[in-house]
């Protein structure tokens, strides 16, 4: 299982929101390549951007900052996968140009399912190379940087990428998200049991033993945020936690 710790830009800079409220935000860095560095050091191979201004707005505003992550970690064969105001193929070109290997697609396919069942379509893309983000508060999803509550489920979508070949879906749970509250197990076993995508888990990480939780329920993937820039998790612990259980259990 992959461990992804998470850079969360807001005007340039690392921060974590609680709960998805950008007036909640602590900032955590003014220098995002470095910690990208710093991640690199710990062994990951996968690492979680997203740009924060562009999920509220709708227009990307980190890209070169982005770019700036991908080229300091290029060197290390660390791979990064990015998300916030994708929503269309400008946008999705500007951040593989920018290095990205996986985008993160979430507002513009949950409000717009039949634009990007056509992405998935098309034989042009890698759908490999796409991800699917499904935030969810109280069951149902929201978008437009959390501030938008849409009627649809996880489930509902989830099985509908079933069979895609789509890269993940990264699943957040906005009530525990920076809160450091655990990850909510029993939503992300059945979106794992829903559909044939990889799922990544994202929200409430505390501990390492979060992470051994996510690895055992089935997930590919877990996203750590707050736990590590405050200092609850060592994350080439988890970084090896992760890939020790899949040795153990492949």
């Amino acid at each position: 299982m992959e461990v992804l710790p998470a850079i969360d830009l807001l005007g340039g800079k690392v921060v974590r929101l609680a709960q998805g409220d950008y007036a909640a935000s602590t900032t955590y860095s003014q220098d995002p390549p470095a910690v990208a560095k710093d991640f690199a050091a710990s062994g990951v191979r996968w690492i979680h951007v997203v740009d924060l201004d562009a999920a509220r707005s709708g227009q990307q505003q980190n890209t070169d900052v982005v770019q700036r992550i991908c080229q300091a970690v290029c060197g290390a064969d660390i791979k990064v996968q990015c998300g916030g105001g994708v929503r269309d193929r400008i946008a999705l070109q500007s951040l593989q140009q920018a290095g990205v290997s996986r985008c993160v697609i979430g507002s513009a396919a949950m409000k717009n399912w039949s634009w990007f069942e056509k992405l998935l379509a098309d034989e042009a893309i890698d759908n490999r190379s796409l991800a699917l983000g499904l935030d969810a508060r109280d069951g149902c999803l929201a978008a437009e940087g959390w501030q938008e509550q849409l009627p649809q489920t996880a489930l509902e979508l989830a099985r509908g990428v079933t069979g895609s070949g789509l890269g993940a879906i990264i699943y957040t749970d906005i009530a525990r998200d920076g809160m450091l509250t655990g990850v909510n197990l029993q939503a992300t076993r059945e979106l794992i049991s829903a559909t044939d995508v990889p799922i990544i888990a994202s929200g409430g990480v505390s501990s390492l033993e979060d992470v051994r939780q996510c690895r055992h329920i089935g997930c590919t993937g877990v996203i750590v945020g707050k736990a590590y820039y405050e200092g609850r998790i060592d994350l080439a612990q988890a970084v090896r936690l992760g890939q020790e259980l899949s040795s153990s259990e492949g």
